[in-house]
């Protein structure tokens, strides 16, 4: 309770400061409308379910349809809420927003049936003359709460999965992106079934407000501390969660890594969106006999990226809100390390340049939790295993990279840690990728999404399994009383063989039901065969 009264004041300034600084003005759900939401929502998906399967999946592939129509007619508007929001580039916001969820919601439209249809299950011999498959099904009513950093890709990407599974959704989009949550709340509903999907707009008492009732699904994305929050408000309905946090994801250079190649793609990564970024490098892991290199590399990268004056820059971002800018600039000026680069805040634009430390340790400020800013703390080690042991002390990342030329050496180290991700010279470029699944492990969180992987986390693969009638008697030996030679029959058909038998019983099977076919064709169908 005092956590929420002290977040909600926190937001309550920042949307207050916001609000001052320009005329855009949050749209909210009023408290008293939220139950009358869901409940139509709810209804929606009752009525869902009497629907034949063929209506079912014309209408989950119209609603995909006009979604695709809604981002098709939008585009321009989608990048300039974006662009006012985080001060991303329009190139930005379409490489990093706009283009990954458009990929996925042509391929749920492209592979739709592929997806949706019943996936066949292996057989052993016991139900050799059984059918079994698996079939997904929706998970009902979910929830999907986006987030301020990636404001439609967050909200959005996670939702037309689950419009791809057939749920029914409840999007709460973040309030610090204040012109993306409006565009979601005004467009949304003319394009989508409102009886089947709603959005509910908002601060911390609405968001309290969603998150207390009870859904089928919850899909949270964003801090580890208020994630346990969100657990533990579907743990008391028993709602199943993925949670995608975030976390210190580590770089280490290698001595034998490409430096230039490594300046150029942690730099990337780490200032995309101006480290506003779950998956951006944290800090840096980098061998001492290297790090002078690597850092004198970094500092070039940047001005090459954005000039001598990143303020400037239209590919350059700004801090969400002043809480945060605050924090950042809090934990620079507490830091022990030395800022290698120029050092520049404007509190008025929320504006942080460019930042690398060097000498510090791990006790300094900027190593106590994610930074979640452009700032990059640069750490050595001498030998590989110091920083393998560094890693291992410290709460499982959710995205971890590794630069070297030496595939020995990435292996080592990937098997030798955990994480949601492992990435070999590369950085943020991973979480592009629709054919690999992106999420946490442990504290970076739980459950995973993009592509197919989005459509198999909001689906209840339920298994399937459909037997005949007729030739009950072969089941007779699972049948009491129970005796040896039944007990016999059973292992032979239940207990799995080993591996030199694999490969010889499918033959014996074959042989048996070619032995039985022979004698058919030879003394024909036995009378007593009729009756059944």
């Amino acid at each position: 309770l005092v956590f929420w009264k002290r977040l909600n004041l926190e937001v309550a300034l920042s949307v207050a400061k916001l609000r001052k600084m320009s005329e855009e003005e949050l749209i909210e759900t009023a408290i008293d409308d939220i139950p009358g939401i869901l409940d139509r929502v709810r209804r929606g998906w009752r009525s869902h379910l009497m629907w034949t399967e063929k209506q079912k999946r014309e209408h989950t592939l119209t609603q995909l349809k006009n979604f695709k129509r809604f981002m098709e007619d939008n585009k321009k508007a989608i990048c300039d809420a974006i662009q006012y929001d985080l001060h991303k580039s329009e190139e930005e916001s379409l490489i990093m927003e706009y283009n990954l969820v458009y990929h996925d919601l042509v391929i749920y439209i492209r592979d739709f049936d592929d997806f949706t249809k019943p996936r066949p299950a292996q057989k052993d011999l016991a139900n050799i003359l059984n059918t079994l498959y698996i079939k997904p099904e929706p998970h009902g009513v979910v929830l999907i709460v986006g987030a301020w950093n990636y404001p439609f890709q967050l909200a959005v990407l996670p939702m037309i999965g689950a419009i791809a599974a057939g749920n029914a959704v409840i999007l709460k989009p973040s309030e610090l992106s204040v012109r993306s949550s409006n565009l979601l709340t005004r467009l949304l509903p003319k394009y989508l079934d409102q009886d089947y999907y709603g959005v509910i707009p908002g601060g911390v008492t609405v968001a309290q407000n969603v998150v207390k009732e009870r859904y089928d699904y919850v899909f949270y994305t964003g801090s580890t501390f208020v994630g346990k929050l969100v657990m533990e408000a579907a743990a008391k309905h028993l709602t199943p969660v993925t949670l995608e946090l975030g976390g210190k994801s580590p770089v280490v250079v290698t001595d034998d890594a490409n430096i230039k190649v490594a300046a150029k793609r942690v730099m990337w990564g780490k200032l995309t969106n101006s480290g506003q970024t779950c998956i951006a490098p944290d800090y840096v892991l980098c061998s001492s006999r290297v790090r002078d290199k690597f850092v004198d590399a970094c500092r070039d990268v940047t001005r090459k990226f954005y000039g001598q004056d990143p303020s400037k820059s239209k590919d350059y971002g700004r801090i969400v809100n002043g809480r945060h800018f605050n924090r950042l600039c809090k934990l620079m000026s507490s830091s022990k390390g030395h800022n290698i680069m120029n050092g520049d805040t404007n509190e008025d634009e929320k504006y942080i340049a460019p930042a690398i430390y060097i000498n510090i340790d791990s006790d300094d400020s900027l190593m106590q939790e994610e930074l979640f800013g452009p700032i990059l703390p640069v750490l050595t080690f001498n030998e590989i295993d110091e920083a393998i042991q560094f890693v291992n002390e410290r709460e499982r990342p959710l995205a971890f990279y590794v630069f070297t030329e030496n595939s020995s050496t990435f292996e080592k180290i990937a098997g030798s840690t955990s994480s949601g991700c492992v990435a070999q010279n590369n950085t943020i470029l991973y979480a592009g990728v629709s054919s690999l699944p992106f999420g946490g492990v442990g504290h970076s969180g739980m459950g995973a999404y993009h592509g197919k992987f989005t459509f198999d986390t909001f689906s209840h693969m339920k298994p399937v399994h459909r037997s005949i009638t007729k030739l009950d008697s072969l089941n007779d030996i699972v049948y009491p009383p129970y005796s040896k030679n039944k007990m016999r029959q059973v292992n032979f058909m239940q207990i799995p063989s080993s591996r030199r038998w694999s490969i010889l019983r499918p033959l014996l099977l074959i042989s048996i039901i070619a032995a039985i076919a022979i004698l058919l064709q030879i003394y024909g169908i036995p009378r007593w065969v009729y009756k059944y």
